[in-house]
């Protein structure tokens, strides 16, 4: 077994050790998907959101592709496919960095500091930067609607069904 295959069994394992609920995909332990809460102190501290997780070939080389499958409102975030505009995991990412930061650092830090300058959801980002409050009230809502913690919200997401698999773009987006 090669070294980058490896060390993503390795990650993959640190993660199911940290007590994030993971669920493969197929066989292997290239494609999951991990139970993702929303961090206090945030208007998503009341979402739970299923994050779909491919590891590439070259990854810890290459990043991961991290995908929202239920809908959220986020600047950052495309809400019909789920990718997220994030410069660590999409540009600026390094072999140093493994999947419990991405979900215990990375993540958080993307739902408590949005960059509205940047946006993938303009309409979020517009929302934000015209009325935080009613921005806020709108976040609560798609966690109300999309991201409750007795159900994965993977039912908002059946008109994508479809179509490729959200994530498959190997984060092209910009962001």
């Amino acid at each position: 077994m090669n070294s980058p295959a490896k060390r993503g069994e390795t990650d993959f394992m640190k993660l199911i050790m940290s007590d994030y609920k993971v669920e493969m995909i197929k066989d292997g332990t290239r494609e999951f998907h991990v139970e993702f809460h929303g961090p206090n102190d945030s208007p998503y501290h009341m979402g739970v959101w299923k994050i779909k997780v491919s590891l590439p070939e070259a990854y810890p080389y290459r990043s991961p592709s991290i995908v929202f499958v239920n809908k959220i409102f986020h600047p950052n975030v495309d809400e019909r496919s789920g990718s997220i505009c994030l410069d660590v995991i999409n540009y600026r990412w390094s072999p140093m960095f493994d999947l419990v930061n991405v979900f215990e650092v990375f993540l958080p830090q993307l739902l408590l500091y949005p960059n509205p300058s940047d946006p993938l959801n303009k309409e979020a980002a517009a929302l934000m930067i015209r009325d935080q409050k009613e921005y806020e009230k709108r976040v609560i809502e798609y966690c109300e609607r999309y991201a409750k913690p007795e159900d994965d919200g993977s039912t908002s997401t059946d008109d994508t069904e479809d179509e490729s698999e959200p994530g498959d773009d190997d984060n092209d987006d910009e962001g």
